[in-house]
């Protein structure tokens, strides 16, 4: 397991974004924490403070977007989205 910056953490707020999104990609609040529970890396996306997670949801990979809110100490989920891996 990779280590985790300290924000990992911090609870997690769902952006109006990623709220559509659950209804388009057909998975839920629970499968989403499920899904951070069991990141298997982290990556840092080249928009500062963004970082991709890569887990498993379903039996397929996909990427969360987050970006750290240390004013707050949340962790935002900007959105979520199955990776087709060819």
């Amino acid at each position: 397991m990779p280590a985790w910056p300290d924000w990992w953490t911090w609870e997690l707020e769902l952006s109006p974004h990623v709220l559509k999104r659950m209804l388009d990609r057909r998975f839920s609040e629970v499968d989403l924490r499920h899904m951070m529970e069991r990141a298997l890396g982290l990556t840092r996306c080249e928009e500062p403070d963004r970082w991709m997670v890569d887990t498993r949801h379903d039996n397929r990979s996909w990427q969360v977007l987050v970006e750290p809110d240390p004013l707050d100490r949340m962790m935002v989920v900007i959105t979520a989205y199955p990776v087709d891996v060819s």
